[in-house]
């Protein structure tokens, strides 16, 4: 039974807020703390302290990712494994999300590293418990490839509306009513947007009832022996780092490249970068469609790789205004970034897929789990290694090492690209256990079934 329009509409709402909070707050936390020398704002952590307490917080707070994940799927109650996690978590996301951004008041170096420490930490451990398990919902609802990717994609169109208020309406809120309201904003709204995804999806989110009864170590044997995921998740993960690199960069490349006097402003900058992604989303789909997941997501990193280099250079060509060198390399730079949006959970759904053949166990909220805690760790490298960058240059006079950022970037994409030419699990693993809900929507009866009625024959790119 395919999923009705309506009810992925209502799933991905929950993207808008998710994406406006996540994007406003890696914009705006860095700078918040350590703006640039020359911008005339109080530094409240010297740059090495929070680029470091940001690791850190990244690398302790991930931990509670696979834990929150193993318990959802071994969840056994009325309201299905995930709800009850959604339900509790949400608010106390939404409040710590706030705090981040009301550190106290000259209380020196060491209290507002330990402040903003701890504050992370909370906020890690309350997003993981309100968007581990609703993620963990998608493989369940939309048991199908075509079904998994049509999702996604819908996802990615109105994350990427949640893009843009997280990244250009934040700088606009920002400048109107300072940083404390505007995380206020962004928080409510995620908060909102969670519920309305929730309540669109309630009733199919209870059928999720079989627990997945399998000892922790164990799950975690499983998870870690899976040859597939062992593929995937790094090269996911290489370019989620140089995604954040290049994210927390824009307010520090804005600064010292293009200059506090220029039309090109920060929300142009981010309208079209925005506008390049959109507009690439469909054709990514459509290359799937007529080949692969992988096949298009191959295409996706490799181009990326190619193309973030290219804000490393941009301004540099003499007879071009710097402004068109920086919106075309902005178009190329952003134009395949929509894919990673698009392609990395319906590949891990296929790798679940592949995991549940061999267990007979449904863990799709371990598997994610199993993601958020490697990426964030991973991308916990990000804010240090863009301090570090810095050091070299990132002032008007001086921009070497903002320049160097996206090169940097490219290289850890292109890392990424390597690996996954090894992946190669089809886009329908014929031998599996049934999402629950889609089961019994078929009339299978509880627990699923092996060999998928709606499966179709694997694809062969």
């Amino acid at each position: 039974m395919e999923l009705p329009l309506r009810t992925k509409l209502l799933y991905a709402t929950s993207n808008i807020g998710n994406e406006a909070l996540a994007r406003s707050r890696s914009l705006w936390l860095i700078y918040f703390y350590a703006p640039p020398r020359d911008s005339h704002l109080p530094t409240l952590l010297p740059s090495l302290v929070i680029g470091l307490v940001l690791a850190a917080g990244a690398v302790v707070g991930s931990l509670d990712a696979v834990i929150v994940g193993y318990f959802s799927d071994r969840t056994r109650s009325r309201w299905g494994r995930r709800i009850p996690y959604v339900i509790a978590g949400a608010p106390l996301w939404a409040v710590f999300a706030v705090l981040i951004f009301v550190p106290p008041t000259h209380p020196g170096t060491a209290v507002t590293a330990v402040y903003v420490f701890f504050m992370l930490e909370f906020y890690a451990l309350f997003s993981t418990l309100a968007a581990g398990p609703y993620e963990a919902l998608l493989p369940e609802l939309a048991p199908t490839s075509p079904e998994r990717v049509s999702l996604q994609a819908i996802k990615v169109y109105l994350g990427l509306a949640g893009t843009a208020i997280g990244l250009v309406g934040s700088t606009i809120l920002r400048d109107a009513v300072g940083f404390r309201w505007m995380a206020v904003a962004m928080a409510g709204l995620a908060l909102v947007c969670r519920y309305v995804g929730l309540a669109g999806v309630w009733g199919r989110a209870k059928l999720s009832q079989t627990p997945a009864r399998m000892g922790f170590r164990e799950a975690l044997r499983a998870t870690a022996a899976n040859a597939p995921y062992r593929i995937l998740l790094p090269s996911v993960v290489l370019f989620a780092i140089a995604f954040d690199l290049l994210q927390a960069l824009i307010p520090f490349y804005v600064h010292a490249i293009v200059g506090k006097h220029s039309w090109l402003s920060t929300r142009v900058l981010l309208a079209v970068a925005i506008v390049s992604a959109v507009a690439c989303v469909p054709l990514f789909a459509g290359l799937a469609r007529r080949t692969s997941k992988r096949a298009a997501y191959r295409s996706s990193i490799l181009a990326a790789g190619l193309a973030f280099p290219l804000l490393g250079v941009a301004g540099l060509l003499p007879g071009i205004p710097k402004e068109v060198q920086i919106l075309v390399a902005t178009v190329f730079v952003a134009a395949p970034i929509g894919a990673h949006f698009l392609f990395p959970i319906p590949l891990t759904a296929d790798v679940i897929d592949h995991d549940s053949g061999r267990t007979n166990l449904r863990r799709e909220a371990t598997y994610l789990g199993a993601n958020s805690f490697v990426e964030r760790m991973s991308t916990s490298l990000a804010p240090p290694l863009l301090v570090l960058l810095r050091l070299l240059g990132d002032t008007r006079d001086h921009t070497l090492g903002v320049r160097l950022v996206a090169p940097v970037g490219g290289l850890i994409v292109l890392a990424g690209y390597v690996l996954f030419r090894k992946y190669d699990v089809p886009d329908e693993v014929r031998l599996r256990v049934v999402p629950e809900p889609a089961a019994l929507a078929l009339g299978v009866g509880e627990g699923g079934a092996r060999n998928s009625p709606s499966s179709t024959p694997a694809a062969n790119s």
